[in-house]
């Protein structure tokens, strides 16, 4: 049972270097040659195993954070805003889709070890764990107020894959009298499993799950939508810096400007045949 409020992902930056285009490349505000550490809490994980040779890929979803000029004394965040957030596995950073899932995109990874100068990924575990299998037991759990993780696992049966999503329960709903709970809570991490080549994949949906039985579960996964035209006035506007800033406007890159941030809404839902377990760890 993992331990998410106390598992985390640090990563040392690159020095920074000069760009070629922009003043506030990355939203980076600071010193070139500088180099930052990075940490965040890891939110999810899921586990993609090879029934046939019983092999393992660990996948991670980290917190997010609103997208900001880094390390600034004012201004700190970009408007327009969107969301930043980082999906990873033991080796590499993987991308977090915007379309749903019967739709390609442009997909970027890159290892780890290329993207930082250096990184951690410490995961913690609860002591004295249980599996918790019937409605009873949950709704004990709960009301005692344990430490409470979902594990939902489900089968991709034609590739021989089982994919097993680990998730704390932030929020639950009970009916104590009648026995009766349900989970619904995020955020998880699913596989793209048309991107899975054998040992990893290259894209991951952000998504939320919910289950009110131990052989069913449903996921909710976030798209990018397009705001009207008469939204996107103020949605687009700059305030502060524009992170879009040329340092020479004479000097533009390719393909600029490049698109402003686009709402997401969930949208596209999954429901699966799987095991649901619960585990509990006591809140000391």
């Amino acid at each position: 049972m993992i331990d998410f409020p106390r598992s985390t992902f640090t990563w040392k930056a690159h020095p920074r270097q000069p760009d070629a285009y922009f003043r506030y490349a990355g939203g980076f505000v600071g010193q070139l040659g500088q180099a930052y550490h990075v940490r965040f809490n890891i939110e999810a994980a899921c586990v993609v195993r090879d029934e046939a040779s019983g092999r393992t890929t660990d996948l991670f979803l980290g917190a997010p954070c609103r997208i900001e000029y880094t390390i600034a004394a004012r201004n700190l965040f970009q408007v327009p805003s969107a969301e930043w957030r980082m999906a990873f596995s033991r080796n590499t950073r993987l991308n977090i889709a915007r379309r749903p899932s019967n739709e390609q995109e442009a997909i970027a990874t890159k290892l780890l070890s290329d993207a930082f100068q250096d990184h951690d990924i410490t995961l913690r575990s609860h002591r004295g764990v249980s599996e918790l299998t019937t409605a009873s037991r949950v709704v004990a759990a709960t009301l005692a107020s344990d430490l409470l993780n979902a594990r939902s696992t489900y089968r991709d049966a034609a590739r021989g894959l089982t994919i097993a999503v680990e998730y704390p329960i932030n929020l639950i709903n009970l009916n104590a009298a009648d026995g009766e709970f349900q989970v619904c809570t995020g955020p998880v991490l699913l596989p793209d499993l048309e991107t899975w080549d054998g040992h990893d994949v290259s894209r991951v949906f952000l998504a939320h799950a919910a289950f009110s039985h131990f052989d069913h579960v449903e996921f909710i996964l976030q798209r990018e939508v397009a705001a009207a035209e008469s939204e996107r006035t103020w949605l687009d506007q700059p305030r502060g810096r524009d992170r879009d800033e040329l340092l020479n406007p004479e000097n533009r890159p390719p393909l600029y400007p490049s698109p402003r941030p686009r709402p997401t809404v969930f949208n596209e839902t999954w429901e699966l045949a799987a095991t649901n377990v619960v585990l509990r760890a006591e809140n000391n």
